[in-house]
């Protein structure tokens, strides 16, 4: 598995790799020491409470580990006037009558329901390369799919200001 991620994603994800690894890390562990020492392991709360986050971070470094690893970076050139990554795209679609605007952006920071959607998601890849005024179809699974009018593109560039996805 190769994900597509900008130089930004990766230099986002290795700050949060060392924060966890290097602060978050021996915190985590010292809770589960003071939690221990509470008495019987059992029927205490504050040991598995304290244990689950610890384990939550070590799976979270995992999973930073094994995407830097893999990740295959970007080359960040912008399309003049079709849609690219990091651009946001007002679109007009056909069957609700309605607009929705979406910012194409990279696996690692898609929030769909804040209207960040993934380059790899049936919408971004139908967007990615077109122009003002194209109708675009947007097939959903094989048997949905929907068309959508592009109304206008506001270029865009990866400043940082998308956080990464968490899990």
């Amino acid at each position: 598995m190769h994900d597509e991620l900008t130089q930004k994603d990766l230099q986002m994800m290795k700050e949060e790799l060392d924060y966890r690894r290097i602060q978050l890390r021996p915190q985590l562990l010292e809770a589960v020491k003071e939690a221990r020492a509470f008495g019987d392991l059992s029927e205490n709360f504050e040991y598995k409470a304290a244990k689950q986050e610890k384990n939550r971070n070590e799976s979270r470094i995992r999973y930073l580990e094994n995407m830097i690893r893999t990740a295959r970076v970007l080359k960040e050139e912008g399309l003049a006037d079709g849609v690219g990554l990091y651009d946001k795209v007002t679109v007009y679609l056909e069957d609700e009558e309605d607009t929705e605007t979406y910012q194409v952006v990279t696996t690692m920071r898609q929030d769909a329901l804040h209207g960040l959607i993934s380059k790899e998601s049936p919408v971004g890849k139908a967007l990615l390369g077109r122009k003002v005024g194209e109708i675009v179809h947007i097939q959903v699974n094989e048997k949905y799919g929907y068309d959508a009018k592009i109304l206008s593109i506001e270029k865009g560039e990866d400043d940082g200001s998308v956080p990464l996805r968490g899990f």
